[in-house]
């Protein structure tokens, strides 16, 4: 954006600054030579009224040592000629055949034609300068009067004028650069500021705020937008902080008396008992370890996932035996698939939590004396965690609104929920670089996988 503001404010400032510097420059040596042309005028005048007494008085002594001292003192070539066109007095060298120009321009001051504005002279040019006036005796022509001029003082100062000017605009564009590179970091510095501390909010630090005392009134005011903004964020979170602090301290001592009350009865339970009381056991361990992540998530604003080596397929055949009693209660099989070991590298907690969100849809959706298959396997880069159901299912388009929170399908209108489940698992899931995809299979029903990042051991 910085780019783009210099190259609006600098590229128009440039243009101006170098078109009234070449207006300028033309001015100049316009001027110059104006100068230097009506210097001509007076020098060849002068001469043109004396070389009129020479001519008609037939004796060229006077104007010769005239044009000679005019030589001697000026450097400039004074030249007479008479009605032929040859050379009748000279102050100077003069060439015994005219260059063309020259030549020209005598032969038409010959035929009565006073001289014509000389050429634009510029640093580069190299001629000189003649001009050439008729002499008129009562109208009628009798000779011309040629003054070639050296024009190295006029093109010197030129010279000088230009590179004067050329500095001036040298030194007004670098101010003018100077000057838009700061107008563009006053413009910017408010959006710099917004933008750390957004990165600094993006990375956990909600008190970070901007000062809102720099640049235009415009972005002040987005500035005090955003300071109100990140306030009401920094309250919200808090809140919910708060929430699941208290929510997560308050259903400990309940699960701790519950899991003392497990140990109690399993005394008096005979052995038949013993892999029921386990199962609760790991279901009351389950549930300590999600109450500790909700706890550390509360306390520290961010949820440190616990990585370790999980076998996704013993993973998923457990919650499978977890769930099926719930769905023998409706008439619905769950069935793990799995075949092998998948082994990855992941946070247990997370995985169990979101395949319990998506087994609990699919046994909600699905009709009586149906089947709920959970199985895990491994693709190209990532473990696949599937849960296929016989319900209802969803069309294409409706898949695609599967996991954003509240939303159901017409289906599952009759069915108990707030349409949160799958949109929790996706959130559960982001939070290990994974991800949710919900398809619907040929047959009916809906499959869904959690795609878990491939971080295979051995």
């Amino acid at each position: 954006m910085r780019r783009r503001l210099v190259v609006v404010f600098l590229v128009p400032l440039v243009a101006i600054l170098l078109s009234l510097g070449g207006a300028t420059v033309w001015s100049a040596t316009r001027s110059t030579q104006q100068a230097f042309y009506t210097e001509q005028l007076g020098d060849v005048g002068y001469f043109v009224t004396s070389a009129r007494q020479a001519l008609l008085s037939g004796s060229a002594t006077v104007i010769d040592a005239e044009a000679w001292r005019f030589n001697e003192v000026y450097g400039i070539d004074v030249v007479v000629f008479d009605l032929t066109g040859g050379v009748w007095a000279a102050g100077g060298t003069v060439a015994e055949i005219l260059p063309e120009d020259d030549a020209a321009r005598v032969r038409l001051a010959l035929s009565g034609r006073r001289a014509e504005v000389p050429e634009p002279v510029f640093p580069w040019t190299v001629a000189d300068a003649s001009l050439v006036e008729p002499v008129f005796d009562d109208g009628d022509v009798i000779g011309a009067v040629m003054v070639s001029t050296d024009v190295e003082a006029p093109r010197s100062e030129i010279r000088l004028q230009i590179l004067i000017l050329s500095l001036v605009a040298i030194v007004s564009i670098a101010l003018g650069v100077l000057l838009v590179f700061q107008l563009a970091r006053w413009v910017l510095s408010p959006v710099r500021r917004l933008d750390d501390a957004m990165v600094a909010i993006e990375r956990g630090e909600m008190d970070a705020r901007v000062a809102e005392d720099t640049g235009p009134p415009e972005l002040r005011r987005m500035t005090r937008v955003f300071n109100g903004m990140a306030d009401e964020i920094e309250r919200v979170m808090t809140r919910q902080q708060e929430f699941a602090l208290n929510a997560s301290h308050e259903l400990r001592n309940p699960l701790n008396a519950l899991l003392l009350r497990v140990e109690h009865l399993a005394t008096g339970l005979g052995d038949e008992w013993r892999d029921d009381v386990e199962e609760t056991r790991e279901e009351g361990r389950r549930m300590a370890r999600i109450l500790e992540t909700l706890l550390g998530l509360a306390r520290g604003g961010r949820g440190d996932s616990t990585f370790s080596a999980v076998d996704l397929a013993t993973l998923a055949a457990r919650r499978a035996d977890a769930w099926r009693e719930v769905a023998a209660r409706r008439g619905i099989v769950v069935r793990s698939t799995g075949a092998g070991p998948v082994m990855s590298v992941t946070d247990r907690t997370i995985v169990e939590s979101a395949l319990d969100a998506v087994i609990d849809n699919a046994v909600k959706f699905s009709p009586g004396g149906s089947a709920v298959e959970v199985g895990a396997h491994r693709d190209a880069g990532a473990c696949r965690v599937t849960v296929r159901d016989r319900g209802p299912g969803l069309t294409r388009e409706e898949a695609a609104y599967a996991t954003d929170r509240f939303w159901r399908g017409d289906g599952g209108a009759e069915a108990p929920g707030s349409g949160l489940g799958l949109a929790i698992a996706t959130d559960l899931l982001a939070a290990i670089g994974g991800e949710l995809a919900v398809d619907s299979p040929d047959g009916g029903g809906l499959l869904v996988s959690l795609l878990i990042p491939d971080g295979a051991v051995a």
